[in-house]
């Protein structure tokens, strides 16, 4: 009979427990696990970590003329830092764009770890319902940004948070 066949037939997986009891040894015992909350403080191992957390909260319609022309959306997004250090920044869906598009080229090799921008829409644009997908999405988008060590620590980030439109 093959070690691998249990006697009905069917195969059966032998851990290396089995062995040791089978063969009058002492079972390993497996390691512990250890965990390690980061979300206090980061580890030495990704020190360019420096946001404990990051969320698109709401937008703001930005009145062009009274047909609309000319109108936006602008984004307010809320980050805190290990410090414990709240702001607030507000950003065009535009400036997200060419965040990723600045991402993609300087980071060719973490495009999985870049998150996709909800779509845009022409008709759809100022309507509510649409507007809390792409709240959501870009909410996505920016905690996975600043959250992954190499891009947060790079300057294209910090750029697109601290930088204010007068520059």
């Amino acid at each position: 009979m093959n070690q691998g066949k249990s006697h009905s037939g069917r195969s059966r997986i032998r851990s290396v427990e089995d062995r040791f009891h089978k063969d009058g040894g002492e079972a390993l015992k497996p390691m512990p696990i250890t965990l390690i909350d980061h979300t206090i403080t980061p580890s030495e191992n990704s020190p360019s970590l420096w946001a404990r957390s990051a969320k698109v909260v709401d937008y703001v319609i930005v009145a062009g003329s009274r047909t609309r022309a000319g109108a936006y959306v602008a984004w307010n997004c809320s980050i805190e830092t290990f410090e414990g250090v709240q702001f607030t920044v507000r950003k065009r869906y535009s400036e997200f764009v060419t965040l990723r598009d600045m991402l993609r080229e300087t980071f060719p090799r973490s495009l999985a770890s870049l998150p996709t921008l909800p779509p845009k829409s022409v008709v759809s644009k100022f309507r509510p319902k649409f507007l809390e997908v792409r709240r959501q999405g870009l909410s996505y988008f920016l905690s996975c940004i600043l959250l992954n060590p190499e891009f947060a620590g790079s300057p294209l980030v910090k750029d697109f948070l601290f930088s204010t439109d007068d520059d």
